[in-house]
């Protein structure tokens, strides 16, 4: 049982992983100024753009490799936390036709939670950087 538990996790922290690297590259790729306008637009200050898309490039990277998972999720539930709030809440779960709801947003929050209470990790690289007990 244990050894499915390891898979699930690995699978999930990977999964959550690539999802942001992908949505921080394409921050900086469609042109962060477009983000910090949007940002700005929204009420929240335009050098969070920059922090945000900071968070899901460089967080996403490290969590698909296991390093420093718990606080990294902790930082992507905050994100999303706010995404949600300041901007998906008002087109409903499931969207408006024109903008997506915050059903993705809701399963990767989930998601995040989970590994940020969840045991390391087997598959984890922290376990090879900071050999200790399991926490």
């Amino acid at each position: 049982m244990a050894i499915k538990n390891e898979v699930v996790t690995t699978i999930l922290r990977v999964f959550l992983g690539a999802t942001f690297l992908i949505h921080g590259i394409a921050k900086f790729q469609g042109g962060i100024e477009n983000t910090v306008g949007f940002f700005e637009s929204i009420g929240i200050p335009g050098f969070t753009a920059y922090v945000v898309a900071l968070i899901e490039l460089i967080g996403g990277i490290a969590v698909i490799l296991g390093i420093g998972t718990r606080v990294i999720s902790i930082l992507f539930a905050i994100v999303l936390a706010v995404a949600i709030v300041k901007v998906k809440i008002a087109v409903g779960f499931l969207g408006n036709g024109q903008m997506a709801g915050y059903e993705l947003d809701l399963a990767l929050m989930a998601i995040s939670i989970y590994l940020a209470v969840a045991n390391k990790s087997v598959l984890a690289l922290d376990n090879v950087l900071f050999r200790s007990e399991k926490a």
